[in-house]
């Protein structure tokens, strides 16, 4: 699911990330007399170019929200009278109730969602069928679902209280049919309730009933400015399988990437090991599931790309572990959302995948495989790995 474009694509406000481009990374470096400091993890942090969700660090601070510290959101259940409700709201929440562990787990406790629920069904004012969803929504029919709910929800709450809304719609509107994110034009006057501007919602379909409650850690990782990792075009996911929420949400990863976490503030700049140019860099990973330690190591190798490793143990997962090891990717944040702005290297392109994995699930490094990148000079070495992590060599001609 995207986050639905505004007509006009605000350009990006430049911001700093919270205690992002200011401390040196020193965690994880090679040691040698007399060698040079390792290099802060601000040379490694890439500017966005697309203007709108991407994985650039300068995100938008007036389109997007804040990613950290508590989110207050209101769950709204609507339905319609082409699709009226039989049964209770209760089964509604508890599919995506959660949601809020796991965006806290995925954050090192640093995002928190305060979820509440107003518990009776809306009737928006117009038939399920009218709102576009089976045609192919624009960004003016959605604003217009969401303003629609809003209105007919007003009575009920103080949306002021709030920062986003999740609507909900009964499983009888078919027409609802997937949950794609709303994200506020500046440059209108959009939805407003109680004195507040609805800037941020997520508009949920039928589509939750399959994902289940990890389509609401996807859909509000675009209220922060993350861009969609499955493909818009070919095969869905191509680019990042599911080592990301923000790729295939059903699949084996159990949060965000390291990357990610960084972009979002949630890992640290002294989690980060950067190699911004020539040289080599030795770095031992911590896990990502874990909170502590070095997360990502860096390579960069343009003005908008970079090679990332990170250890991967997919604890806390609920589907089972297809791989685990040292994940590498590529990213580039000039890639517009969609087009495969990370891309993961496959260690294992000629394995066979168990029952429940795809093949690029099975793409994390073992100790003594090596990752080249002839064109750039790139290479990353692994050097050994064990339970508490892995040790892995950056080096770039």
């Amino acid at each position: 699911m995207s986050a639905l474009p505004t007509r006009l694509r605000p350009l990006a406000a430049v911001f700093a990330l919270a205690s992002c481009l200011a401390t040196p990374a020193t965690a994880g470096a090679e040691a040698k007399p007399n060698s040079p400091a390792p290099a802060p993890a601000a040379d490694c942090a890439l500017p966005g170019k697309t203007g709108w969700t991407d994985e650039g660090h300068n995100t938008d601070a007036a389109q997007f929200q804040p990613s950290s510290g508590n989110h207050r959101v209101l769950t709204l259940f609507v339905d319609f009278p082409d699709a009226q409700a039989t049964d209770s709201t209760d089964a509604y929440a508890t599919q995506l109730a959660p949601a809020a562990d796991w965006m806290s787990r995925a954050s090192y406790g640093r995002s928190r969602l305060a979820i509440s629920s107003l518990h009776r069904w809306i009737r928006m004012p117009a038939d399920s069928t009218s709102y576009g969803f089976a045609r192919g929504l624009t960004f003016e029919a959605h604003e217009k679902y969401v303003r629609d709910a809003i209105t007919a929800a007003d009575p009920y709450a103080d949306l002021s209280r709030y920062d986003m809304v999740y609507v909900v719609p009964t499983k009888a509107a078919a027409a609802i049919s997937f949950s794609p994110t709303y994200l506020y034009d500046p440059t209108t006057p959009g939805v407003t309730a109680d004195g507040t501007r609805i800037k941020w919602a997520v508009t949920f379909g039928q589509d939750m009933w399959r994902w289940g409650y990890k389509v609401a850690a996807h859909e509000t990782g675009h209220t922060f400015g993350l861009p969609d990792l499955y493909s818009f075009t070919g095969a869905t996911h191509q680019y990042a399988g599911g080592w990301d929420v923000m790729g295939n949400i059903a699949g084996p990863a159990p949060q965000y990437l390291g990357w990610h976490s960084w972009k979002l503030g949630w890992t640290r700049d002294n989690q980060v090991a950067c190699l911004p140019g020539p040289g080599r860099r030795t770095v031992k990973l911590t896990p990502v599931e874990r909170p502590g330690g070095t997360k990502i190591a860096v390579l960069r190798t343009g003005e908008t790309t970079a090679y990332i490793a990170e250890s991967r143990r997919a604890e806390g997962n609920d589907q089972g572990a297809c791989s685990t090891g040292v994940l590498i990717y590529k990213v580039d944040s000039a890639a517009q959302t969609g087009e495969g702005p990370v891309r993961i290297m496959n260690a294992n392109p000629a394995a066979t995948p168990p029952t429940g994995c795809t093949q690029l699930d099975l793409a994390a490094y073992k100790p003594g495989q090596t990752f080249t990148d002839p064109d750039t000079g790139a290479r990353i070495d692994v050097l050994a790995g064990g339970g508490a992590g892995d040790v892995v060599r950056l080096s770039k001609t």
